[in-house]
């Protein structure tokens, strides 16, 4: 996407991948956590090592693995980004916060071995959908000191008591991600909540959502963008008419889709409303080139 007020366009070149899979970057009581990477051929002379963007994958907090994701070869290492595709502790297996702690291990974890896979550790992004969104901007809202320099997130929940009468049920994703029914914790669903960390020198934001969502309405990600554009953060939402949940799949902006609602925040500028270009892979390139 090129936006109305960055102008940033998109620069193409393929490069060859090399994948490494399986490697251990946590153990968190003595379980064992895997990431798979992926690592573009730096050309010969090239002066930066290339950025990282670490993917956090949909499920629910309940299910999928690293492998649930779209081809990360394809989208984005051979466009020059490094991918890493992480496990983090699922609610059957331990709840709230332990999937957000494996999270920030990731990060921690991938600043630690930047010189020996060739990427620039100094140079992160988090990249998520559904649960993995959620996570992705609950990570790098509340620990600054993550570092995190852009985050996409798309269709993740971001305010739990905000969500439909069915998400407060005992037996509901968010009430085993969290191990007990939501009404009965408010603490810690402020806790688990993006939009409660919503505070001034946020990373910058692109949060995509279906108008057709079922699963997780298209308000939560409202909620989220002008959460972050009332501090004063850069944001941006795309709102996309004709697709549910889980859209993130290997065609997405290849096949038709309706109409994109775009709002944009940026600091010190007036918001952007109006309609936006059609979005695709290509627009979550853009925003971690621009951000990266």
């Amino acid at each position: 996407m090129k936006s109305r007020q960055s102008g940033f366009l998109l620069r193409a070149w393929p490069r060859a991948v090399r994948r490494i899979e399986d490697v251990e970057y946590a153990s968190p009581g003595g379980q064992p956590l895997f990431a798979d990477l992926y690592i573009p051929e730096i050309p010969e002379g090239a002066r930066e090592r290339p950025p990282v963007i670490i993917w956090l994958h949909p499920g629910g907090w309940i299910a999928g693995d690293r492998k649930t994701g779209p081809d990360f070869s394809r989208f984005l290492a051979e466009r020059g980004f490094a991918m890493v595709s992480i496990d983090y502790r699922l609610s059957r297996q331990a709840v709230f916060p332990a999937a957000l702690e494996d999270v920030k291990s990731a990060v921690a974890w991938v600043r630690s071995v930047g010189e020996k896979y060739g990427f620039d550790a100094d140079r992160i992004g988090l990249w998520g959908a559904s649960a993995g969104g959620h996570l992705a901007a609950l990570a790098s809202l509340s620990d600054p000191a993550l570092g995190v320099r852009a985050v996409v997130d798309a269709y993740g929940p971001t305010d739990f008591l905000k969500m439909g009468p069915e998400h407060r049920s005992p037996k509901s994703f968010e009430s085993r991600f969290l191990g007990a029914p939501i009404d009965t914790v408010p603490e810690l669903v402020k806790r688990a909540n993006p939009v409660e960390y919503a505070t001034p020198g946020a990373p910058p934001f692109l949060i995509l959502h279906g108008a057709e969502d079922t699963d997780v309405v298209c308000g939560q990600s409202v909620l989220l963008y002008e959460a972050l554009a009332a501090a004063g953060n850069d944001a941006t939402l795309c709102v996309i008419e004709g697709l549910g949940h889980g859209f993130l799949e290997n065609d997405f902006g290849e096949r038709p889709a309706g109409r994109v609602r775009l709002r944009e925040a940026r600091p010190g500028l007036d918001e952007f409303v109006g309609d936006g270009p059609p979005v695709g892979y290509g627009t979550v390139e853009t925003f971690f080139r621009k951000w990266l």
